[in-house]
This record gives structure tokens, sequence and C-alpha cells, in this order.
């Protein structure tokens, strides 16, 4: 029996567990899979990342949960590795093989002035409250601003930015939690701004997401003409990629637009990088100052010395996520990643016997969450190549469910996760909505263990 844990159970994680439980390498029957995680819920970012408004993506878990309930696959959450919990070596001698799928949780910064100001946040840390996310339970957002600047031009800027302006009614059939529905309900905000350094030709979100923009009850997109001129691409989009000419197609519709005063406004524009977040006095953003660029013929943007403000009390930051150094295990800060070959972690050059990476911490966070299947095979196929190899490692002969207990560790496993479901319906129905999601840590780990009933 080949025992392998999987530490993260969103797409990549659960992707690696299907496709070593699915192979043909050994006979069926011979792999076993943990998939542990930090959290008591699965799913990973389709729970926490995908925006409540996109049911169609977040349907996703389903085909994830059918791997998780698979005989030979076994869900274990609230079980921390590295920092404050188990340690790589000591889960490294529970199991045969160990495969980290934790993708990259930190985001960027802009390192500029008063990026610390109250009301500049991440806009990580923006979805992580509206999806529910524990650790992100009890934050506050300055929601009454009028004006809101996101500096981004992907598709989660796309994201906050549609739902800084959506309306209570049309939140309230998502699974969003409560306490942000109703601050969001009862916020202020006008006016998104959605910034970009560069020209329109090279925003990086996706044509169906930004089409959305223009269908939203009561809002109008906003984009200006002359800063669709200023872009080489858009004087020329048969040259582009299919994705950017059809952007490209769908902001220049807009800017042709005649004017009107819808209720609220997406305001998209474009050769603007930020410089400084201005200080209201009080500390606390009142304003994002940005330096106007120009194309510099090579793909990039140069500065020209022309500046321009934009009012705001909030100022969410989207430029990018990247991995977080795990203890005990290698990490490459440069490029954000664990060294690897094909999926085999790599200490000093060479491969770490039963360690293995998939997904965003094993090839930075790019694509889409299908582009998580071919890495996640790649890993499996390696860790099978192995397996004779791996088959050899000396592990304990305990169930390591007895071994992670007494190391402190309390997992929740699959009907835990089924009893925090039916909780999240239970609190769905009282407030004459569908599921609504538990938010804070206490509330998931009373409902896990079905000592509670959440209100």
């Amino acid at each position: 029996m080949l025992r392998v844990a999987v530490v993260g159970s969103g797409p990549s994680g659960v992707y690696t567990a299907q496709a070593l439980t699915e192979q043909q390498a050994l006979p069926r029957g011979r792999v076993t899979v943990d998939v542990l995680d930090r959290l008591p819920c699965p799913y990973g970012l389709v729970r926490y990342g995908v925006a409540p408004d996109h049911q169609k993506i977040k349907s996703l878990q389903q085909t994830l949960r059918k791997v998780l309930e698979q005989p030979a696959v076994r869900f274990l959450g609230n079980v921390t590795v590295g920092h404050g919990g188990i340690a790589p070596r000591e889960l490294l001698g529970l199991y045969h093989a160990v495969v980290y799928c934790v993708g990259a949780s930190a985001d960027r910064k802009l390192g500029i002035p008063g990026e610390g100001l109250a009301g500049s946040c991440s806009a990580t840390d923006f979805v992580a409250w509206y999806s529910a996310h524990p650790d992100a339970a009890g934050r506050h957002f300055p929601l009454d601003c009028g004006s809101a600047v996101v500096i981004g031009v992907g598709n989660v800027a796309l994201d906050v930015a549609r739902l800084l302006v959506r309306g209570a009614d049309e939140l309230r059939g998502t699974d969003m939690p409560q306490g942000p529905l109703d601050a969001l309900a009862a916020g202020a905000v006008t006016d998104v701004h959605l910034v970009g350094r560069r020209g329109p030709s090279q925003a990086r979100f996706t044509t169906k997401e930004l089409r959305e923009l223009g269908h939203l009850p009561g809002v109008g997109p906003r984009v200006r003409e002359e800063e669709i001129l200023a872009d080489p691409g858009c004087s020329d989009p048969g040259g582009l990629p299919t994705g950017a000419r059809r952007n490209v197609a769908v902001l220049r519709g807009w800017a042709q637009q005649p004017p009107s005063e819808p209720a609220r406004r997406i305001n998209l524009r474009f050769f603007l990088r930020p410089v400084e977040l201005l200080d209201d006095g009080t500390g606390a953003v009142r304003a994002v100052r940005f330096e106007r660029t120009a194309p510099d013929g090579r793909g990039g943007a140069v500065g020209t010395g022309v500046h321009e403000e934009i009012d705001a009390r909030l100022v969410l930051r989207s430029v990018g996520y990247r991995g977080v150094p795990m203890a005990g295990l290698p990490f490459d800060p440069g490029s954000g990643t664990v060294p690897h070959a094909e999926g085999r972690v790599l200490r000093d050059g060479n491969p770490s016997p039963g360690e293995y990476v998939a997904g965003w911490i094993k090839r930075g966070p790019t694509g889409v969450i299908g582009s998580n299947r071919p890495c996640a095979k790649e890993t499996a196929r390696s860790l099978l190549a192995d397996a004779v190899l791996l088959a050899g490692r000396e592990v304990t002969g305990q169930d390591p469910l007895r071994a992670l207990r007494e190391a402190g560790q309390e997992a929740v496993e699959w009907p835990g996760w089924l009893s925090i479901e039916a909780a999240e319906a239970a609190l769905g129905r009282r407030l004459s909505r569908t599921t609504v999601k538990l938010s804070d840590w206490d509330t998931l780990l009373r409902a896990a263990r079905g000592t509670g009933t959440p209100v």
C-alpha cells in the first residue's frame, strides 16, 4: 500500500489525488491519499476565491467533491503543516510521499509611499472577507467612501470592482456571508476606478468577465477614448491575440457610447502608474496620485512626468499573488516557488525522496483553474515512477490520523465537512436566502463537531 499525503484541497490538490488514484502504473487499490488542509472546509480558491455571483464557476466544487468522496481518498481538514503545525519531516514519517499543493497566498505590494494608510488594502483580503475565509472574519472596509480605486486590470480586479457596485438584491441569491452582504448593501460606492499602468490591449482580464460589467443593473462602464487611441495595439488590433482583440473591441464600444449618468460607474483607466497614496491628515487615504505613462515600444510603459489625482478612501491593490515559504521546505524567493524537477522537490539541486509539489507553489501564480490538471498529472507521473523507491521508505505503521491527533492536530473529516454544509444550508433557510457561508473559525469548528447552531 502506497500511502500519500496531499497538502491542500484546492483544485491542484484534488486533481493530484485524482491522478494518483486513477493511475494505471500500480494495481488498482494500491494507492491511498489523505488530502490535508489548514481549513476545515475543502476546495481552496474555488470556495474562497471565486466571486459569489459566479455560480457556474463555483459549481466546479461538485467535480472536486466526487474525487474527495472516493474510497481511496480521505479529507482531513483543520490540519496545519509547517508554521505552528506538524513539520514536513514529521509528515514524511507518516506517509510514503507528500505532495504540497499550497498555492500562492501572499499578495504583491505596490511599494509606494502611503501604502500603509488606513483604507489601503489588498484585493486578496477583500476577496477573503466577502468569500467568508475564517482568517478574514471581523475585517472592515470603508465602504461609505463614494469613490474607490482598484489598481490592476486582471479578473480579480474586475471581481472586486463588480461586487463594490452590485445591489443587495443581486447578492442575496449568493452564498456570501450576511455580514459582508449587509456592509456592501449599506455602502455608498458610486464610482470605482479600475486602473492599469499599461494600455487596454495589455489588460489581463478575460473578455467574458469584462463584458459582464456592461450588464450590471444601474451600472455604466466608462472608458476614455484618448486612452484607447494612445495604445498602438488598439490602432492595429488585427495583430493582437484573440483575447486582447476582443477586449479592445468591447472597450472601444464603451468609449464611443453616448454620455449617460447611471447611478453607479466603473471607470476603466489606462496608462496610469500609482506613485503615492495621499493622507487625509488622520492616517487614512484620501486620494491616489498617479503618473501618466506612455508605451515604450517594447511592450512596457514609461513615465511622462504628468500626474493626476483620483479621490478615494478605499484603495484595493490587485497586482498579483506570490508564494510564501513553508518552514521545512526549500524555497526560491525569486520565483516564489519550491524548486522542483517535474514536481520532485529539489534540495541542494537533488530530488528529495518522497517530497513533491503541484499547483502555484510549483509553477507560480499563472493560468486558470483548469491549468492545474496537467500540472497535477505531471507530478503524479513523477511520483508513480518513483513508486518502488517510495514503497521502500520506512514509515510509521499507525494510521496517520491517530498520529496527527497525538501531535495536537484535531482533524475535521468528511462527515465534519458535511455537518458544516448542513449548518450553512440551515442558516440560509433562517435568513430566507440560499446557502449562506459560515465565516469564523469557532462557528465552523462547532458546526463540524455538531456542538453548536450558527445564528
